[in-house]
């Protein structure tokens, strides 16, 4: 197995860099934002983490990042005390300041995790539930590309041979997001490795195939699709 010291950052970013969709999903969501900024580059939101060999690759190479502070009292010890050992968090300059080449991992994975079964087989991906109000995506998992789907399970798949308690940690995320849909009689949705979209039966693990067209969409998405002219607002 590689050690941490061998991972190549350079090259991780070279395997893990095509855009997610054809379109930019940032410029759907940022009107949306009172600070009309994408969800995904908004720190009042998400905080994007690193893990440390990566955090010193980034400080080599670009001023695009810095250490994250937090704008409110006793958020600072909320989130470390959340975020996995062997990573910090970090904040970029702004989406408008943005080096494609220098995203962290995080920033190219966002809104998706690796989906493993209760068995721990990584066979796809799925989104972080807490953004569904917030983030395009989500309500358009037919716009993500197929060629996304595979650089992102060829990059996780090197991060897990190189820090395998990452796997562990998606592995319990997995497991959280079983109960949570369960508890609210929902199935999880999937984007296969195999390149298909998946529900799954949170109780029992059971996939179904299913249309992009079948699948839900959340907050103010939904009502974007039940306009005359979707296009106006989707």
């Amino acid at each position: 197995m590689s050690s941490p010291d061998t991972l190549d950052f350079a090259a991780l970013y070279t395997q893990f860099h095509r855009p997610l969709a054809a379109v930019d999903c940032g410029q759907k969501c940022a009107p949306y934002n009172q600070h009309a900024v994408p969800f995904c580059c908004d720190t009042r939101h998400a905080v994007p983490g690193a893990y440390r060999l990566e955090w010193a690759y980034l400080q080599a190479h670009t001023d695009l990042w810095r250490p994250w502070r937090a704008a409110q009292e006793g958020e600072t010890s909320r989130l470390q005390a959340q975020t996995p050992l062997g990573q910090v968090l970090i904040e970029c300059q702004g989406y408008r300041h943005c080096q494609r080449q220098y995203r962290a991992i995080t920033c190219r994975a966002f809104p998706y995790f690796p989906y493993l079964t209760r068995q721990g087989e990584f066979i796809g991906i799925t989104y972080y539930w807490e953004y569904e109000d917030r983030c395009w995506i989500i309500s358009h998992l037919d716009q993500v590309s197929a060629e996304y789907v595979q650089d992102f399970v060829a990059a996780y798949e090197t991060i897990f041979q190189v820090y395998p308690e990452e796997q562990e940690t998606f592995h319990y995320h997995s497991g959280v997001m079983r109960r949570v849909f369960s508890r609210h009689k929902r199935a999880i949705p999937l984007l296969h490795r195999n390149g298909k979209l998946y529900k799954i039966t949170p109780k029992n693990g059971r996939l179904r195939r299913v249309l992009p067209a079948n699948l839900a969409r959340h907050g103010p998405y939904r009502l974007a699709a039940r306009l005359l002219f979707p296009d106006e607002m989707d």
